[in-house]
């Protein structure tokens, strides 16, 4: 893998969402680093958002209302979609990983992995 130059708003990116719990879209990672970086362009947090995600940095969660969320915590964990503010949320649980020798019990090729989201209403719009 080619090493990549070191990019302040690529820093930048990365420290904005580890002190966040939110996991914000594109769009709101660039409208929160416009303060300290006026210059810098949608495009460019877009590519920063993508190669930090490829690289295992940070996670693109591929929600079901057709945005991409993004969070800073890349460690396996599961998350939660209010269906009704479409807030996502972390969820603290043991892991659920056994569910992949479940699935490939059943299946000629190998499951390596999951991608788990969990719905309903949130706290605040119970």
């Amino acid at each position: 893998m080619a090493l990549n130059k070191y990019s302040r708003q690529r820093e930048a990116i990365k420290d904005y969402l580890s002190q966040t719990k939110e996991h914000p879209t594109a769009d709101t990672v660039y409208m929160n680093l416009r303060e300290n970086y006026p210059n810098i362009s949608l495009g460019t947090v877009y590519r920063n958002l993508n190669l930090l995600s490829e690289q295992g940095e940070i996670l693109k969660l591929n929600c079901q209302d057709g945005s991409d969320r993004f969070d800073g915590n890349p460690k396996p964990h599961y998350h939660f979609l209010c269906t009704e503010c479409k807030r996502v949320l972390d969820i603290e649980m043991e892991s659920i990983d056994h569910i992949n020798v479940i699935a490939g019990a059943g299946f000629p090729g190998k499951v390596e992995g999951h991608v788990t989201f969990f719905y309903g209403r949130c706290p605040k719009c119970i």
